[in-house]
């Protein structure tokens, strides 16, 4: 998969250090994969979440940071729509961000 917004991750790792590592994790492997569908995302994180518009939710760090990226199957591509703490993600809508 191509991940649109590397930057948005390295921001938010360079304020949360802690994320760092679990963040490149999730990249490293989102990179290399090839998920043409929700199954194939699920088979990797059972623990993702799926809501409208083709988002998924990834708990990253043991779920003390939530991730919402917008997933393209057809062009194999995923855009980074949020990162954020779970106080931070509480606000916001996973669907239309």
């Amino acid at each position: 998969m191509r991940i649109v917004a590397l930057g948005t991750l390295r921001d938010f790792w360079r304020e949360h250090p802690d994320a760092e590592a679990p963040l490149r994790g999730w990249y490293a492997e989102a990179s290399r994969a090839d998920w043409s569908t929700p199954a194939d995302i699920k088979a990797c994180y059972r623990n993702a979440s799926f809501v409208a518009n083709n988002r998924v939710v990834f708990n990253i760090k043991g779920n003390d940071y939530r991730l919402v990226v917008a997933v393209h199957y057809n062009r194999r591509m995923m855009f980074v729509r949020f990162i954020g703490t779970h106080r931070e993600y509480d606000r916001i809508d996973a669907s239309t961000i």
